[in-house]
Order: structure tokens, then sequence, then C-alpha cells
């Protein structure tokens, strides 16, 4: 293999450990300080998230995952994502002693999978019109 036809391959892979960093540090910086549920007076438990820490981290891996989409590196904006998220998901919930954490970090991955590819392809055919258009 020609060194020229690894360095695609090699930034690729270089966009998924970073974005899987970026990702591990958003959760950090979003989620990973809110530990407790917040009891209601009914006996009800939420939590223990709010739903603006998981908008703020939305938002927050939306601007890599668009630098990354944007310049056609689709698999670092997927896959780094997607694993930097899952990462985080287990170790966060893993001391949960019923098990039941795994299928969370499941629904987790799965669903950062989805939106990312759907982002990711919104943003490749918003690009590819702006050029089709002279933008």
């Amino acid at each position: 293999m020609h060194p020229k036809s690894l360095k695609p391959v090699l930034l690729q892979l270089l966009l998924i450990l970073v974005l899987a960093g970026v990702s591990v540090a958003a959760w950090a910086a979003w989620l990973g300080w809110d530990q407790h549920r917040d009891v209601q007076p009914d006996g009800a438990t939420t939590g223990p998230y709010e739903a603006w820490q998981v908008i703020g981290l939305v938002l927050t891996l939306l601007l890599p995952v668009y630098l990354a989409a944007s310049r056609r590196y689709f698999a670092g904006a997927v896959l780094g994502t997607t694993v930097g998220l899952t990462i985080a998901a287990f170790s966060d919930w893993s001391d949960d002693s019923s098990g039941l954490f795994v299928i969370g970090v499941g629904m987790v991955m799965m669903g950062t999978l989805v939106a990312t590819a759907a982002a990711s392809a919104v943003i490749a055919s918003t690009k590819r019109a702006g050029r089709l258009n002279g933008a």
C-alpha cells in the first residue's frame, strides 16, 4: 500500500480518537457532576440529569460533528462520537447493581449512532447543495 493512500485512513482513525475524547470530556462537563436523583413530594424520583444538561451536551457535540462531516470525515464524525458517549455512559453507569445500565448504555450507543449519522447526512447534503449552487 502506498503511503499516500494511508493518509485518509490515518486521518479518519485520528479523528475517531479525537472525537471520542471530546465526547467523553463533554459528557464529564455536562453530565458527570450530577449524580443524585431528586425525590418529589409524592415519592417519585427524577434524574439524575436535567433536560438542559442533555441539550447542552448535544449542542456541544454538534460543532465537532459538523466540522468533521463538512470535511467529508463521516466515519470520524459518527464513530468517534458514538464510541466516546458509549464509553462515558458505561463508565458513569456501571456501578448500578441491578445490571440494567447495560440497556441504557445500548440505548445511548444506538441513539448516538443514528443521530450522528442523520446529522452527518444532512450536513453533507447541505454542503453539496451549496457547492452545486455556487455558494
